[in-house]
């Protein structure tokens, strides 16, 4: 590892990743393939075609906006050299699962696939009862998968040393039963919180084995659901976020540019109306390096998917010193342009943690509600 190293932070936040180089704006710090990834269950059944394994888009930019935008005469210009890249898709012999390449399918095979395996069709086959009542549990927008749980099993299970793959998983878990129950109810919701037990069961019933058995328990099931809600890094990849930079980048008079433009926001405006807020292929995986970011709400680094598949890229936003930690923002830019007051209502809510930052100990003296959206959804919480 070069350039960074994971150390202890302090005594309540746990591991943290530091800086051991100077990293400049604009600097990568790190770029990573997860232990395991899984497309979310939804955005799978709503087409949104992509490698079975890294999460690869399995459609051109020009197919995936005339699909996502229901206008098939769509033509995007300077888009030919995306064709090229669905070349080498490819299918498991047994199963039929589509993979981007013959890479990915023998990597697959050799993390998790071998024993999950199955003939898709089979609709009472475990894999797709457990995907089927996940469905009805957690609809979109959706940020969990319970097949992301499933495969870290399967990697358990195939490793060549699993003691050492579940000690791996385990690095991840460090909540108490309490915290642990509370995040599950938070990913469930009250309507659900009783069908854990439900999930479990259907899991147990699609892996077992002398090295899981301890997740398989309510306790340790409950701790793994709960990883796989907070340590799970959402994954996003779009053919047509590709193709915007893409051509972007390339060299034109500033007439051209300027239709090009008026020709992307058009592009974005036929999808946002069909489509909504549903552009992308979207999932989870589990970042060894980059899950041991903790947050502050005046990060120094972000994540992005710039390889327009499950590979992370941790990218310096300012200046970061030897010595000094990495943070990222496990808020999304909206919430974080919002008041101490609402930023802490959030991470307490969804990731069970008060945040002691700088910029939240500077603004240690402003009032609990500080503005008028604030004010808001205090009393729209009040009528619930």
């Amino acid at each position: 590892m070069e350039g960074f190293e994971i150390r202890i932070s302090n005594s309540k936040k746990g591991k943290g990743l530091f800086a051991t180089k100077q990293f400049n704006e604009g600097d990568v710090i790190l770029a990573e393939d997860p232990l395991v990834s899984c497309q979310f269950a939804w955005n799978a059944t709503y087409r949104y075609l992509a490698c079975d394994h890294c999460m690869r888009p399995l459609e051109t930019p020009e197919q995936n906006v005339r699909r996502l935008s229901a206008k098939p005469d769509i033509v995007l210009p300077h888009s030919n050299c995306f064709e090229t890249d669905l070349l080498n898709i490819t299918s498991c012999n047994q199963c039929g699962i589509l993979y981007c390449s013959e890479e990915c399918k023998e990597i697959s095979y050799a993390k998790y696939h071998r024993v999950l395996c199955y003939i898709q069709s089979e609709t009472q086959h475990p894999i797709n009862v457990l995907l089927e009542t996940w469905k009805q549990i957690h609809y979109p927008p959706e940020t969990a998968n319970v097949m992301l749980l499933v495969r870290i099993l399967a990697y358990i299970q195939q490793h060549s040393d699993p003691e050492s793959a579940a000690a791996t998983i385990k690095q991840f878990c460090h909540r108490t039963v309490n915290e642990d129950a509370e995040l599950v109810h938070k990913l469930l919701g009250d309507e659900f919180r009783s069908q854990i037990n439900t999930l479990r069961e259907i899991t147990a019933s699609v892996i077992n084995g002398e090295y899981i058995q301890e997740f398989l328990t309510p306790e340790g099931f409950c701790s793994l659901m709960a990883l796989v809600g907070t340590n799970g890094q959402g994954i996003g990849t779009s053919p047509l976020a590709l193709w915007v930079n893409s051509v972007s980048n390339l060299t034109m008079s500033d007439d051209e540019k300027q239709q090009l433009d008026m020709f992307i926001d058009q592009l974005y405006q036929y999808v946002e109306e069909e489509s909504g807020q549903f552009l992308n292929t979207e999932g989870s995986g589990l970042f060894l390096l980059q899950s041991a970011c903790n947050h502050s709400c005046a990060p120094n680094a972000e994540s992005s998917f710039p390889y327009g598949n499950h590979r992370i890229e941790l990218k310096a936003i300012k200046t970061i010193l030897p010595g000094e930690e990495i943070f990222i923002s496990y808020l999304d830019e909206c919430a974080l342009q919002r008041s101490r007051h609402s930023r802490q209502k959030e991470l307490a809510e969804n990731y069970l943690f008060i945040c002691w930052c700088e910029r939240c100990v500077a603004q240690g003296s402003e009032p609990d509600c500080s503005s008028e959206e604030d004010m808001s959804e205090e009393e729209e919480d009040a009528d619930d």
